[in-house]
């Protein structure tokens, strides 16, 4: 007998590291189309519908679900595919779903993101009344708050909100109970997966308080707060859960920001961090991938040489607040203030003496406010 599996969608080369989507309740895999299709340019992205919801069969949960029922369909799944390792990403429910695989199977999950969730859901109470009342009368009364409760200013998705009007009442409830009876709060500091928390800053189902909660509790754990996002941030504000996910996920990334630190100094990257917003997210992730995690991380050119060639390109553009900052960086490199000196009169040579004046200009006020033994 063929055993039945969530419905999901494959997106992505065979060949690159898989990654899986979790959706939140009342949503499809549809939760995750303005991220999806990115994060799949270097994963094999596997997004799945939970019970119910979007083509999964409502069959698969009853009532008196848990979590760690929807976990062993989420296993199910990957093994159907081929997968015994994955990193993972979920949405409130999804999320919980992470969590538990990231504690009970820790083997599984190489790398965790929880984005807009919690370790526990309030407690008991309302879900259990919440899945008696989905029983009772249907979805339509929820489906009446559903832009209140997962949207900030007037945001709606229609597709999002037509899912879950669609959705099955029984499996919906089903959900209800599984998060009903979700705590997991003892055995967060058991996580071993790199995790990453996002909150959306606007959140009411789950405020950013409780992912701090997680990222206090899991070691090594990070959080990101996204201004202006509600409950189902990749929806209302993909391109910043996009560049977190992609730091998280994606080792260029990460080290490429290691190394931007390193030369930039961390004061620089923490402005340029709080500076970052929905529009300029894209920008900034660009830059960690690509300037920092794939140019300056080859060795064919030592940092000290990379010093030299950006500040004379620096100079023949007239791009001087940025020599401001790669003057400090040349220094943090192991340029010594003569060698800096040289670059620039050589610039007078090949760029003009006017760009070579300006530039010196500033490299002298840089290295006085940085003093002689500056590292």
């Amino acid at each position: 007998m063929t055993q039945k599996l969530l419905n999901h969608r494959l997106e992505g080369s065979a060949s690159a590291p898989p990654l899986l989507l979790g959706p939140s309740l009342g949503t499809s895999y549809a939760l995750w189309d303005k991220v999806a299709p990115e994060l799949s340019t270097g994963h094999r992205v596997v997004r799945w519908d939970l019970p119910g919801h979007g083509g999964s069969p409502a069959d698969l949960v009853g009532p008196g679900a848990t979590v760690g029922d929807l976990a062993a369909l989420v296993l199910a799944l990957a093994d159907s595919l081929g997968i015994d390792r994955f990193a993972y990403a979920g949405v409130s429910l999804g999320g919980a779903v992470g969590l538990h695989l990231a504690v009970h199977h820790p083997e599984r999950v190489t790398s965790l993101a929880v984005l807009c969730s919690s370790a526990h859901f309030n407690g008991e109470g309302p879900w259990r009344e919440r899945a008696e009342r989905v029983r009772r009368e249907g979805l339509d009364w929820l489906v009446a708050s559903a832009g209140e409760r997962w949207f900030t200013g007037g945001f709606t998705d229609e597709a999002l909100v037509r899912d879950h009007r669609e959705a099955d009442p029984e499996a919906y409830a089903a959900c209800c109970d599984a998060l009903a009876a979700f705590d997991l709060r003892e055995a967060l500091p058991g996580i071993t997966a790199p995790t990453l928390l996002i909150a959306g800053r606007e959140d009411p189902a789950t405020p950013p308080a409780h992912l701090r909660e997680i990222a206090d509790a899991v070691p090594g754990a990070a959080l990101a707060e996204i201004p202006g996002a509600s409950h189902l941030a990749p929806a209302q504000c993909p391109e910043a859960v996009l560049t977190a996910l992609r730091t998280h996920f994606d080792g260029t990334a990460r080290r490429g920001m290691e190394v931007r630190r390193a030369v930039l100094g961390d004061a620089h990257v923490d402005r340029a961090q709080a500076r970052q917003t929905p529009f300029s997210a894209r920008f900034q992730d660009f830059i960690s991938r690509y300037a920092w995690g794939e140019i300056w991380t080859d060795a064919t050119l030592g940092r000290r040489e990379r010093s030299m060639i950006t500040m004379t390109a620096l100079v023949a553009h007239g791009h001087l607040d940025e020599l401001a900052m790669h003057v400090r960086a040349a220094r943090r490199n192991g340029l010594t203030p003569e060698e800096i000196a040289a670059v620039l009169l050589q610039t007078a040579v090949y760029c003009g003496v006017p760009a070579a004046n300006s530039a010196f200009a500033v490299a002298q006020r840089v290295l006085a406010e940085e003093g002689p033994d500056a590292d």
